[in-house]
């Protein structure tokens, strides 16, 4: 099982209707994303968040449910609202955004019990609670623990410079965490942000990075590979990475690091970019995510 942790919020995307801009309300969050996205394409599947106490939040809540994930902890916190990122959508799919996340709730995450801790082979990490005191607290805890029970940590950056108080400390604060974890997922902009030399010297780690249209690219143990995607006419890229990374961990869980051979790294990434690839073609990160049956499809 996937144990997916981390921010909870709504996306609100943006389009112009008739004169007005208006906003379609989404549920999303990138480690909620991918636990959702695992458990669509016939993985195991838990998720542990937390939201307000507020409409927003009762929505989220919702949602979760009603997604038939294998464990769930989402946390009501009755001082802090839901978290917010508004999201717009140029020609060509690709967004831009920005939170509405003073004082929020999505970094105040609760205990998580021995019972679901223990089904969960990878632990993955989301990076957006790292802006706050309190959040990386959290995630040391967690990551400390998963060590110490033997678990996979994986980690998707999600670079994002909006949220801490300037490049230099959101570059420092995501590579401790990159050294933490045992999977890592980058996009190509992250990966010349961090550099080839750093990258490709983390060679302890199976180490992912998209390359939009033209696939993805793993490197591990200082062996890399390349994996072709499909070709389609994207109508909103909002949760593409977070469709692939699921489709990556759903491939990886339960298979040891001895099982790692070019062959079976450069299968699970083309598998990824089909889940990511075919996510595109509706709106918002979960309501257009691609069944296994149609994944399959696509992938022979």
């Amino acid at each position: 099982m996937i144990l997916s942790v981390g921010e909870i919020l709504v996306d609100m995307i943006g389009s112009e209707k008739d004169g007005a801009f208006c906003y379609e309300r989404k549920a999303g969050g990138a480690p909620f994303n991918v636990a959702c996205a695992v458990k669509k394409f016939g993985g195991s599947s838990a998720f542990v968040g937390c939201v307000g106490d507020d409409l927003i939040g009762e929505f989220l809540r919702g949602f979760a449910e009603a997604r038939g994930l294998d464990g769930l902890n989402i946390a009501t916190d009755s001082e802090h609202n839901t978290t917010l990122a508004f999201v717009e959508i140029d020609g060509s799919g690709e967004r831009s955004f920005c939170f509405y996340r003073k004082f929020t709730a999505d970094y105040r995450l609760p205990h998580i019990d021995d019972a679901l801790f223990e089904k969960a082979n990878i632990i993955h990490v989301g990076s957006l609670m790292l802006s706050e005191e309190i959040g990386r607290a959290y995630a040391d805890g967690l990551i400390d623990r998963a060590k110490r029970r033997g678990k996979t940590v994986s980690f998707d950056v999600n670079y994002r410079t909006d949220v801490f108080r300037d490049a230099q400390s959101a570059t420092a604060m995501y590579k401790r965490y990159i050294e933490l974890a045992d999977i890592v997922k980058l996009s190509e902009d992250e990966y010349e942000i961090f550099g080839a030399e750093y990258v490709d010297g983390l060679k302890d780690k199976l180490v992912c990075i998209t390359l939009g249209s033209r696939g993805s690219e793993w490197k591990f143990g200082g062996r890399s590979g390349r994996a072709d995607s499909i070709s389609v006419k994207p109508a909103d890229t909002t949760g593409a990475g977070d469709a692939f990374y699921a489709g990556v961990l759903k491939k990886l869980d339960g298979v040891s690091k001895s099982e790692y051979t070019d062959e079976f790294l450069s299968g699970a990434l083309r598998y990824a970019n089909v889940c990511g690839a075919l996510n595109t073609l509706g709106r918002g990160a979960i309501d257009a995510l691609p069944d296994e049956k149609t994944i399959d499809k696509y992938s022979r």
